[in-house]
């Protein structure tokens, strides 16, 4: 470098990631093998988001600045040979989102140095990112109590002629996770044909917009599993389980051009059938006593009242006969089956009509399921180089405690966690979260008669 031998910016206690409204603080260290003259050294800390129409592109088409804060740390005059450092301290806005990286846009922080020589010198400038993790409590979300359910019916035709209804219902077992929980998937199929559909799939996945002058959209499938088919005039229960890998939140609140969405896709190969499940991914799991509370509400009056009008007897009976002793409780009522079919006709009769097709035959021994599930894509996260977005746990997780040190106390990350302590490069760790145990799940079961209204535990 000539005169200038070393250059850089370093943060106290090599911290490199930071939440809203936290102050950073650190030196600039310059070694000079010579004397140099300066007009001034200047530091400044800025944060802003860039977005492009381009896959992977800098020139960005928009831009949304945070903040950009400039100091000065020396002022004109010779720097001697030999090391100088210049602390420094600026305060992040409590109103700055979290830091993002994705195909077509980003959002950065950053500290730069400069040192601005007089006229026909050189300038010397240098930079160091930092993080910033803004932690999204799910239990604040609106609606985030209960499960993720939908439905669809559709008909398609095969052999030309006929034609056929595939009922499709499924859910999820919560609304909200974080990175290490387990997505319960849940599927109904109801296969009102002759014909074997395909196979039935779930999929978690992601989806960013970029709010350029025509929105950009960014949709990329993070985990995979399938399952079998459903042979013609069946109805079956398909169950699986999805561990989040490290993904960023939903939420990146604060910014206006970059939005996160994540979904649960669950689909059959043939025919096309498919419906989506909108899930939330955050930091701070849902509290399930939490949830019970919300969901304990006192009989209405009515249902107070009901019961003893129904055991009085009349007046005109009461001044003949002798009160008579109160009979026994009338047994429950059986709860009646769900037949999960449609009762549309199709428009022709498909071939060898299956009578079960109408009420639905659970199957026992003929719906395979492949257990190959997790195949997560090795491109599938879009987030910061070197940030790492931890879960924050209350004592009722469900998810198992993943293996492996983290910065923050989370779990390892999947494709790039916090840089090592000491400054270095972001360094790629394996996800180390365990499987769920496919082999104790039975394949299928019967379907309940309907959804669970209030929240699984």
């Amino acid at each position: 470098m000539g005169k200038l031998e070393a250059f850089e910016v370093e943060f106290n206690e090599n911290k490199v990631v930071y939440t809203p409204g936290e102050s950073i603080s650190g030196k600039v260290t310059v070694k000079l093998n010579q004397p140099i003259q300066c007009k001034v050294i200047k530091v400044s800390c800025n944060g802003f988001c860039g977005i492009t129409s381009k896959i992977n592109d800098t020139a960005w088409t928009t831009e949304e600045q945070y903040f950009n804060n400039t100091i000065s740390v020396a002022d004109k005059g010779t720097l001697k040979q030999g090391d100088h450092q210049f602390p420094f301290k600026f305060l992040i806005p409590a109103s700055s989102p979290t830091s993002f990286e994705g195909s077509y846009g980003k959002i950065i922080y950053r500290v730069r140095a400069f040192i601005e020589t007089p006229r026909f010198a050189k300038d010397y400038s240098t930079e160091k990112p930092f993080y910033l993790l803004s932690l999204l409590n799910l239990n604040e979300l609106p609606d985030i109590w209960g499960p993720s359910t939908s439905e669809v019916t559709q008909q398609f035709t095969y052999m030309l002629l006929k034609t056929g209804t595939i009922v499709l219902k499924a859910e999820t077992d919560m609304k909200g996770y974080t990175p290490g929980q387990i997505i319960k998937v849940s599927a109904y199929i109801h296969n009102q044909s002759s014909k074997p559909t395909g196979h039935i799939a779930a999929s978690l996945m992601q989806r960013v917009t970029y709010e350029t002058k025509k929105p950009t959209h960014d949709l990329k499938s993070i985990v995979e599993a399938e399952g079998g088919e459903v042979k013609g005039g069946r109805e079956v229960k398909w169950e699986e389980q999805i561990i989040v890998p490290a993904l960023p939140q939903s939420s990146l609140n604060g910014c206006e051009l970059i939005k996160i969405e994540y979904y649960v896709k669950v689909s059959l190969k043939s025919p096309d059938v498919s419906l989506t499940l909108p899930i939330h991914i955050g930091n701070v799991s849902l509290d399930k006593k939490r949830c019970h509370s919300k969901k304990e509400v006192p009989p209405s009056k009515k249902e107070l009242v009901a019961p003893e009008s129904e055991a009085e007897p009349s007046a005109s009976s009461s001044m003949n006969t002798p009160p008579a002793r109160p009979g026994p409780r009338p047994a429950p009522r059986p709860t009646p089956r769900s037949r999960m079919s449609s009762h549309s006709s199709p428009s022709a009769p498909p071939a060898e009509y299956h009578h079960g097709a109408e009420g639905g035959n659970l199957l026992k021994d003929d719906f395979p399921n492949k257990r190959q599930s997790q195949a997560v894509s090795p491109n599938a996260f879009s987030y910061a180089p070197g940030l790492f977005f931890p879960q924050n746990q209350p004592l009722n997780a469900s998810a198992p405690a993943p293996s492996g040190p983290s910065p923050l106390g989370g779990s390892t990350g999947a494709t790039a966690p916090y840089p090592s302590g000491n400054g270095a490069h972001p360094v790629a760790a394996p996800l180390s979260y365990p499987l769920p145990d496919y082999g104790t799940q039975a394949y299928p079961q019967e379907a309940p008669p309907s959804y669970s209204e209030s929240c699984n535990t």
